[in-house]
């Protein structure tokens, strides 16, 4: 009797356990239902949005290129046009002028025919027939200008989702596994994950092999949380230890605090506000004159400057220079600004921690950079170490940064196309900041992007990331 109220007590445990755990996973499974909605839309949104962009790039390329094969075609017609006016009025002269000497041959006083002899040959002479070339100056010919895309087509072919695939090992070999399930997470922080994330476990389930392949990700994060359960068909085993795996994203935005007092920064926007400066500069006046009190808040202007970080004193003088809050130390990354409304002049490289708020982009040994000049006259320059080379390629509207720090290459290109503009070969010595100076305009920074492949080519780990292989806990019950 008591053992069978100790079994079935011990049923009711298990029956409870059992409740508590579907209840559990009910939840888990409602709120998967939610986020797959809310993670499809955005993947949806994004892709669209990747996609519009393609097609637009593809329509103004095809606008402009189209305009170029049309505006060759109105040149060659304009030329052959003039020829053709001008042989059809040699053409016309030269008959009259044929039928005079026609008739001049039937003229039978002697003197007469002398006089009209001379007056033929001295129109022959000035005749447009022979003044006027037989050579064409257009041909019909229009093939030089003829596209092959077959190199971008096949590169459209292999457009797919980024990969990252995840490998692990059982430390045990065990017949009775079922499948596992593969659990990750984005995250901006390196080493063990944490209790609390910003961002929610995501799961792949019934993973029949110790191998799995993630697509459709979006690289927002600097890092990758894994963990793997294994299970049979009747329990599921314990996590694995976690891994961390390094996205490659370079996110950064714009350091307010290290910016020139004549800059207005916002996180990925820098823009050239002269006027702020002074007004900081006489409400500092003011403060100071005034034992320190507090400036009125409606005498002073909200701003986006934070203080100055300790360390790192504001650039000042005629360097109108902001950085990123990130620094390189390692590996390949991408980034691109755009300059916006009228700009007297902008430069975007990067620069050692040590540059002096003194310091100009490019005119010290410590920063490499390129230089758009854009007062009285356009050009683009590259400089380093107070040394300028005058790049002879027109301006574009953004330009790529490249950075690959491990081989000491720095390279810019036309944001648009990709045409390489610049590229810097060094030995980098210590970590390199992005930095960015702009007179009379705007920048916009776009950071965290993809090291595009006709920049970069796709190496190794850029195909398919594959984190670390994670040991499975093998305690199944």
């Amino acid at each position: 009797m008591d053992a069978q109220k100790e079994a079935l007590h011990r049923i009711i445990t298990t029956l409870a356990k059992r409740k508590e755990e579907l209840h559990t996973f009910i939840e888990t499974l409602r709120y998967s239902l939610t986020s797959l909605q809310s993670n499809t839309s955005q993947v949806l949104s994004d892709l669209e949005e990747e996609f519009d962009t393609l097609f637009s790039m593809l329509y103004e390329m095809k606008d402009s290129m189209t305009g170029t094969v049309k505006q060759e075609q109105t040149r060659k017609m304009q030329e052959l046009q003039n020829q053709l006016t001008q042989s059809s009025s040699a053409l016309e002269s030269s008959e009259e002028l044929l039928a005079f000497a026609n008739n001049a041959m039937l003229i039978r006083d002697g003197e007469d025919f002398m006089k009209a002899a001379k007056h033929i040959r001295d129109r022959v002479t000035v005749a447009p027939a022979f003044r006027h070339t037989m050579k064409l100056k257009a041909t019909a010919n229009m093939s030089y200008l003829t596209v092959d895309f077959s190199e971008e087509r096949r590169m459209l072919e292999k457009l797919s989702f980024l990969p990252v695939t995840v490998a692990w090992r059982m430390p045990v070999e065990d017949s009775k596994i079922d499948h596992y399930i593969l659990e990750y997470r984005k995250t901006n922080h390196e080493g063990l994950p944490r209790v609390k994330d910003e961002y929610c476990w995501e799961v792949a389930d019934n993973v029949k092999v110790t191998k799995f392949t993630l697509t459709g990700l979006i690289f927002d994060s600097e890092f990758m949380n894994f963990r793997i359960r294994a299970c049979n068909k009747a329990a599921v085993g314990d996590y694995s230890d976690p891994v961390t795996l390094e996205t490659r994203a370079f996110n950064f935005n714009l350091d307010a605090t290290s910016s020139h007092l004549n800059l207005k920064v916002e996180d990925q926007r820098v823009e050239w506000d002269p006027q702020s400066g002074k007004l900081e500069s006489k409400v500092k006046g003011k403060e100071n004159k005034g034992g320190g009190g507090t400036a009125s808040p409606s005498r002073t202007r909200p701003t986006s400057r934070a203080p100055a970080a300790r360390g790192r004193d504001r650039f000042t003088g005629e360097s109108y220079t902001v950085l990123g809050d990130k620094s390189i130390s390692s590996g390949q990354h991408y980034w691109e600004v755009k300059a916006m409304k009228d700009y007297k002049s902008y430069s975007v490289g990067v620069a050692y921690k040590n540059f002096g708020k003194f310091d100009q982009l490019g005119k010290t040994n410590t920063s490499w950079c390129v230089h758009v000049n854009n007062w009285l006259q356009t050009s683009l320059a590259a400089k380093h170490n107070n040394k300028t080379k005058s790049l002879e390629v027109p301006v574009p509207d953004g330009i790529g940064v490249y950075c690959d720090f491990d081989r000491g290459q720095l390279s810019f290109y036309n944001a648009e196309n990709k045409q390489l503009l610049h590229t810097f070969k060094t030995k980098f010595i210590q970590p390199v900041i992005p930095a960015f100076m702009v007179w009379c305009g705007a920048l916009a920074l776009s950071a965290g992007l993809q090291v595009p492949s006709i920049i970069g080519g796709f190496q190794k780990t850029d195909k398919g990331s594959e984190a670390p292989a994670a040991t499975v806990a093998p305690r199944i019950s």
